[in-house]
């Protein structure tokens, strides 16, 4: 295949996959409600509510911003490599980092269960 033909087939692709993405998960959400309400349940009961959203989405942005920012300095003053192209640093920091905010947005919001609970 050539590179014309992959640019014009990669938006195409891409928009297509993201279109039966979307289209899935609201076909699947409304299939699972439909169910409950035929076997009498209220689907608005049994659906978990997350009300510390903003907390959750904020520490795993500020997580990955700083892992982000962290391996920038890491990659510019160690030099691991030559070219200083290391994408495995990156992709890892990032992670790591976003994965400790979530965990931090778990541990606070178990304190505020367990206040709210007393």
């Amino acid at each position: 295949m050539e590179q014309g033909q992959l640019a014009v087939m990669i938006p195409m692709v891409v928009s297509v996959a993201m279109f039966a993405t979307i289209f899935g998960i609201v076909y699947l959400r409304n299939r699972e409600k439909m169910a409950m309400i035929e076997r009498g349940m209220d689907p608005r009961i049994n659906t978990p509510v997350n009300r510390n959203y903003v907390l959750t989405w904020g520490l795993l942005l500020m997580g990955s911003g700083l892992g982000l920012l962290l391996a920038y300095v890491l990659d510019c003053t160690l030099a691991f490599t030559q070219d200083r192209d290391n994408p495995a640093l990156y992709f890892a920091l990032i992670a790591i980092f976003g994965g400790l905010g979530l965990f931090t947005s778990y541990l606070i919001e178990k304190k505020e269960n367990k206040k709210a609970e007393d």
